[in-house]
């Protein structure tokens, strides 16, 4: 056993729970604000009390931090306290009587089918540059195309390898959170739009989607793409790729998805994470009425 909680806490959440290094790297950074703040004073993590994390609370809502950001700071406590619990003999989590801010019910940016055309055509409309390798407006408009056709996660979707897509079958698997694999059907664009890459590009096996250097393309990459593309279009505000899965929850929705169906294509441990899509689809019920309605005010 080592005298080093928060390393092995680290090595635990990567080697038996999967997690992302953006995720280790949030568990990491929430530890070391924390234990930074106790300064001197710092009792260790066996002996801090409710109390102790009480306050700390109570800083970080003074700093105005958002609630979403305080409860993700506390939810790597909570899964560190819990590891200290179960693997490291500490009596109880004093972090579990520590009664957080509500969250904010924020509901998710999503674009409208009109603004999804126009994003997804926009790689195959731009002249292409002379140091520009021919394949690649192929390979960011197959990228943008798998995001919207399929809600995949930026990780699942950088993580792919060529053996993962199944043409004839129509559908990819996907490893998602925590190693949990689904399949995903693929829709006829998206498949067109691969098979054109591939074709132009060579790839034939490995990681299937490339960087100028054909090794995986990176994260960020996939975010400058992204935004290259944003910039060119008519979209009036910033989006992620996060947003393309949030909006390709909400149009099946709109179009009489179930939710269930919808939390296993998106890969949702969880019914209730899904149903905040539920909100957005009311919403724009909601909008279309008052606007169509002769008699909605």
């Amino acid at each position: 056993m080592s005298d080093d909680p928060e390393n092995d806490f680290l090595r635990f959440m990567e080697v038996e729970r999967s997690a992302s290094p953006r995720t280790l790297a949030n568990y990491l950074q929430a530890l070391e604000t924390c234990r930074g703040w106790f300064g001197d004073g710092f009792p260790g993590w066996r002996n801090a009390t409710a109390d102790d994390f009480r306050r700390y609370l109570f800083e970080l809502m003074k700093q105005e931090l958002s609630k979403a950001t305080i409860r993700l700071r506390f939810a790597a406590l909570r899964s560190f306290y819990k590891f200290l619990v179960h693997r490291r003999g500490l009596a109880k989590s004093p972090v579990a009587e520590v009664q957080l801010p509500k969250p904010e019910k924020k509901l998710p940016v999503v674009l409208s089918i009109s603004q999804i055309d126009e994003l997804l055509a926009l790689p195959l409309k731009v002249p292409l540059h002379k140091q520009t390798a021919p394949w690649m407006p192929l390979r960011d408009a197959a990228i943008l195309e798998l995001f919207y056709s399929c809600g995949l996660r930026i990780s699942e979707l950088r993580g792919l390898d060529v053996k993962d897509v199944d043409f004839l079958g129509e559908n990819v698997r996907v490893m998602g959170k925590g190693a949990k694999e689904r399949i995903v059907p693929v829709g006829g664009p998206a498949l067109a739009a691969l098979q054109r890459y591939q074709r132009e590009a060579a790839v034939t096996n490995g990681p299937l989607f490339l960087g100028k250097l054909r090794t995986r393309i990176s994260q960020q990459a996939i975010d400058q793409l992204l935004k290259k593309y944003l910039k060119l279009s008519s979209i009036p505000f910033k989006i992620s790729p996060h947003k393309l899965r949030h909006s390709f929850a909400t149009h099946l929705l709109d179009a009489g998805a179930d939710l269930r169906s919808v939390q296993s294509l998106l890969g949702h441990a969880s019914l209730s994470t899904t149903q905040i899509y539920t909100h957005v689809t009311k919403e724009r019920l909601r909008q279309a009425y008052d606007q169509a309605h002769p008699r909605a005010k």
